[in-house]
C-alpha cells in the first residue's frame, strides 16, 4: 500500500466508548475531509465501525483486557508501518494501547498522558474529568486543536447509519417479526450488577409491554442468554430474546426499527441512542453527568441518592436502592409520554 499520510485512531475496547468515539471521527472528518481515517480496534467492533461513514477502514487488533499478546501487537505494527500514517490518536490511557503507533514510527502521536507513557505520546493533551466533564467530549477533543474545551453541545453526537434492509432480514431470520411496534430491552451491563436494574423488574416490564400490544426484543451478549430468555418468557408470545444471537451491527440495525429502547447505563444504551430510537436510560452506580445517552429525546431515570454515584461494580451498602427504587410504572410512564409526543402510537 502506498504511504498516504492518513490518520490512525487506536480505538477503545468497550462498546459504549467505541460508539462515543464516532464524535472524534466526525471531528477529524470535518477538519480533514479528504484524509484516510483508519481505526485499530478489536475485530468485534468492526460491525459498528462499518456503520460510521467517517471511518475509511477498520484494522483488527486481537488483544484482550489486561493481556499484552506481543505477536498480535507486532503484526499490527507491521501493517501500520506499511500504511505510513502521519498521525496516530490513542483514545485509551494504557501503555499497551500506545505501543503500536510508537513502534510503527508514526511521527505525531496524540493522546492523554497516562500509565507513565511519556516516551510513547509526543502530542500530549491535558484532558481529564475536571477539564472536560463529559466522556464524549474527552474523546472528541483529541481531534481538535490543543486546548479545546467545547462542552457537550460543542461536539458532534454519534449517529450510526443503520442498514434497513439488513435489519429487516435479521428480524425475519431471528423469528422476531410480527405486528405492532417494538420496544427493545437491554438488561445487561458488563461493568457489574450495580449498573443493572433488577431482573424481576425487567420481567414485569416485558409482560406489561406485551399486554399493551407491543412486541419486545431483548438485546444482550451470549453471557446474558439465560436472563434474556427469562425476560422473553415473562413477556409471552410477543417477546423474543436476541441475546447472543446478533452482531453489534445487527443490534444497531434492529434497534433502529424499535419505537424505543429501555437500557441500563451500558454500551448498548449508547448504541441505541446513536441508532435512532427513543431511549429510556436507567442509571444506578454511575452518573448521567458523565456518560448520558446522546440523543435529545432520551430520558434518564436517576435517583441521585446520597451514596450516588459510587462507581462500584457491586453495591457497597448491599441495598442497591439507586436501581430497586426505579419502578416499572415509572418506566412505562416515560415510554407513553415519549410515544404521545412523537405521535408513534395512535
Amino acid at each position: 500500500m502506498k504511504r498516504d499520510g492518513g490518520i490512525l485512531v487506536v480505538g477503545p475496547a468497550w462498546v459504549g466508548d467505541m460508539v462515543m468515539c464516532q464524535s472524534l471521527f466526525v471531528t477529524l472528518r470535518r477538519r480533514h475531509p479528504d484524509a484516510r481515517i483508519d481505526v485499530l480496534a478489536p475485530d468485534w467492533t468492526r460491525p459498528l465501525l462499518e456503520r460510521m461513514p467517517e471511518v475509511t477502514e477498520a484494522l483488527p487488533l486481537q488483544v484482550e483486557h489486561g493481556r499484552l499478546r506481543p505477536l498480535a501487537q507486532w503484526q499490527a505494527v507491521r501493517e501500520v508501518r506499511r500504511r505510513g500514517y502521519r498521525q496516530a490518536i490513542v483514545t485509551r490511557r494504557s501503555l499497551k494501547s500506545a505501543l503500536v503507533p510508537f513502534l510503527a514510527g508514526i511521527p505525531q502521536r496524540t493522546g492523554i498522558l497516562g500509565e507513565n507513557r511519556h516516551w510513547l505520546i509526543n502530542d500530549v493533551r491535558a484532558v481529564n474529568g475536571e477539564s472536560h466533564r463529559w466522556a464524549v467530549e474527552r474523546l472528541a477533543v483529541l481531534g481538535m486543536e490543543p486546548g479545546a474545551a467545547p462542552g457537550l453541545d460543542g461536539v458532534p453526537w454519534p449517529k450510526l447509519v443503520a442498514n434497513a434492509e439488513a435489519g429487516a432480514e435479521a428480524e425475519r431470520r431471528l423469528g422476531a417479526d410480527g405486528t405492532g411496534s417494538v420496544v427493545g430491552l437491554a438488561p445487561g451491563a458488563a461493568y457489574g450488577p450495580a449498573k443493572r436494574w433488577p431482573q424481576a423488574h425487567w420481567e414485569q416490564l416485558a409482560a406489561a409491554l406485551t399486554r399493551s400490544g407491543r412486541r419486545v426484543w431483548v438485546f444482550g451478549a451470549a453471557g446474558e442468554r439465560d436472563e434474556g430468555e427469562a425476560i422473553a418468557a415473562a413477556g409471552g408470545a410477543g417477546a423474543t430474546s436476541l441475546c447472543g444471537r446478533t452482531s453489534l451491527g445487527e443490534v444497531a440495525d434492529l434497534m433502529a426499527r424499535c419505537e424505543a429502547v429501555v437500557s441500563n447505563d451500558s454500551g448498548l444504551m449508547h448504541v441505541a441512542a446513536a441508532a435512532g430510537p427513543r431511549v429510556i436510560a436507567l442509571f444506578g452506580s454511575t452518573s448521567p453527568a458523565n456518560t448520558p445517552p446522546l440523543d435529545r429525546r432520551a430520558r434518564v431515570i436517576y435517583r441521585a441518592l446520597e451514596c450516588s454515584p459510587c462507581y462500584a461494580r457491586t453495591c457497597p451498602l448491599g441495598h442497591l436502592r439507586c436501581l430497586t427504587e426505579i419502578t416499572v410504572d415509572e418506566v412505562l410512564e416515560h415510554l407513553e409520554e415519549g410515544a404521545q409526543a412523537s405521535g408513534e402510537r395512535q
